[in-house]
């Protein structure tokens, strides 16, 4: 056994290391993979591999939005990314060529895990990365050729694997030997980057930073230029080092894997993530597990904040367990519009569940023309599917479901809703759209942000069982500590339907406070009445810095009066 763990030590310590990879992504942070999935469309089809390869750089950016697509599912997402960390490491290994430093491989792809903690750093780096080591791994096969034979195979395959690869290529030619030919082919390939300048449509910056590396066009994080120093460093400085003892090789294993937390615990945005998680959820339509994720840490983000809302109100506990939350204004029912893509997505989402399809479909085409690389989401797509399923608006639901079927995890999703297409009883009948063909509006209308309690008002209007618009109706003048307007629209409210949660109670009775009355008999619960006095005693006798007061937290009273 011992001999054994001797001779495959490095590839123990490789798939190892392989498993803590996917571990962490499939359930430290899964949501980040279809955070990712949701921000591209990949189509089988020549138009849109033409398109791709019409790029630098664009065969890799194909690649590796072939292998995104499998996020949708996060266990080949988790392994997807093993595997390529695996790659890495061992290639790293390979161009080394320095026995006994195994466990100095790993640094590039540990500086790769830090920089992924940003979001927008696209799998089409560690694709390109990966062509570019393997790529040097075949032109060090040559390394006998005359150095004619070098110079043909140098003017013959930069341009071809700048084409394919992007700008990272600058790393093969800097790794040609000898030297002065390596200086030369550098200048060789910045001549191609500035040449292509002219033929594309693309700006410099963009091309020299990379089409699909970066999500932000012209822009790339420092470690990302590291990396392909880091191997540089390592491929011409690791082969002359001295063979260590076998107390230094052990040192440094352990050092490698003591740093393998450090992109776990210092590369990854707690509250960025955070807020992408609950985006996911609410993607998901998963609102128990909204709840129960405010419910271990209350959110206070307005992302987080909507999102929470919106399971609530969708499972009917907002006017009973709103104020059980951090809450922000209105804005944490209706956030204000932000050209970013998950803000509004996740708006969207809100504004469809309400009824009001017109503006979550327009919302969708406002997020997808906020993704900065400019790509299709699938997501939007399958949005803009229902929102012209509810509408009627068969023939142009029908253009997105022929995009949506050239794919592989929403083809049968398309093909089902394919066969609802024009079937009204069946479109009438689905739990969903069948409802919000019932809660829409028939006019299409413009409205300010500073209207929306009006727009759940005619929501309501239109519709009395839309629980949703009367709950975020009633909520909306509450989280604007408007009173008066609130006890306007309970008392509408209440004389259509029979909806009177907590927080309704709450406010009656402290409305009725206000004028130094009482509220009618059986309006307010004597529990409700007799808390409500006990906080006017408190808050009468020490004002906002009472400490009694911190029992009614999570009453309206408490956010009327102190605020939280």
């Amino acid at each position: 056994m011992k001999k054994f763990l001797s001779k495959y030590s490095d590839w123990l310590l490789t798939l190892f290391f392989g498993l803590v990879v996917y571990l962490f992504w499939e359930f430290r942070y899964p949501f980040a993979l279809t955070y990712q999935e949701q921000l591209q469309l990949f189509l089988f089809d020549s138009d849109y591999f033409c398109e791709r390869m019409a790029e630098p750089g664009g065969f890799a950016r194909y690649i590796a939005e072939f292998l995104v697509q499998f996020y949708n599912a996060t266990v080949y997402g988790a392994l997807i990314l093993a595997v390529l960390f695996m790659l890495i490491q061992r290639l790293t290994w390979r161009l080394m060529r320095s026995e006994g430093y195994y466990a100095l491989s790993f640094i590039p792809v540990l500086a790769l895990w830090l920089v992924m903690g940003d979001e927008s750093v696209m799998l089409t780096y560690v694709v390109a990365l990966l062509m570019v080591m393997g790529c040097i791994l075949v032109l060090r096969q040559f390394e006998r050729l005359s150095l004619i034979g070098k110079v043909i195979i140098a003017l013959m395959t930069l341009p071809l694997l700048y084409w394919l690869i992007g700008p990272l290529v600058l790393l093969v030619a800097v790794c040609l030997v000898p030297s002065w030919l390596a200086g030369l082919s550098v200048v060789y390939v910045i001549a191609l980057i500035i040449g292509s300048a002219w033929l594309l449509p693309y700006p410099l910056a963009r091309l020299a930073a990379g089409v699909g590396y970066y999500r932000f066009p012209e822009t790339i994080p420092y470690l990302l230029i590291l990396i392909p120093l880091l191997i540089v460093i390592m491929y011409y400085g690791c082969r002359h080092l001295p063979k260590p003892k076998e107390w230094v090789k052990n040192a440094l294993a352990l050092g490698m894997v003591v740093l393998w937390f450090i992109p776990q615990y210092y590369g990854f945005d707690a509250k960025k993530y955070e807020l992408i998680e609950y985006d996911y959820l609410v993607r998901v339509r998963d609102w128990n597990g909204i709840i129960a994720k405010a419910e271990k840490q209350l959110p206070d983000l307005p992302m987080s904040v909507s999102a929470t809302n919106l399971a609530l109100a969708m499972t009917n506990q907002l006017g009973e367990r709103a104020f059980d939350f951090y809450q922000r204004g209105s804005e944490g029912l209706l956030p204000p519009f932000e050209r970013n893509f998950a803000t509004t997505q996740l708006t969207g989402e809100i504004y469809f569940h309400l009824g009001l399809v017109n503006t979550a479909q327009r919302l969708a085409f406002e997020a997808m023309e906020a993704i900065p690389n400019y790509n299709k989401s699938a997501r939007v797509v399958k949005r803009l599917v229902e929102t012209n399923m509810v509408n009627g608006q068969y023939k142009v639901a029908e253009k997105y479901l022929k995009m949506l079927e050239k794919t592989i995890f929403y083809r049968r999703w398309a093909e089902r809703m394919r066969a609802m297409l024009g079937d009204e009883k069946a479109i009438n009948a689905h739990p969903l759209y069948g409802t919000l063909r019932q809660y829409r509006l028939q006019e299409d209308f413009l409205f300010s942000d500073i209207e929306l309690d009006k727009i759940c008002g005619q929501l309501f209007m239109h519709n009395h069982q839309n629980q949703m618009a009367a709950q975020y109706l009633l909520l909306l003048p509450l989280l604007d500590r408007d009173v008066p307007r609130f006890m306007q629209y309970a008392q509408y409210v209440q004389s259509l339907v029979r909806y009177n949660p907590r927080s309704c109670q709450e406010a009656i009775a402290f409305g009725f406070m206000q004028q130094r009355q009482q509220p009618p008999q059986g309006l307010v619960s004597s529990l409700i009445l007799q808390q409500l006095n006990d906080f006017s005693r408190i808050y009468s006798a020490g004002g906002k810095g009472a400490p009694g007061l911190e029992q009614f937290r999570n009453t309206v009273w408490y956010y009327l009066t102190v605020g939280k």
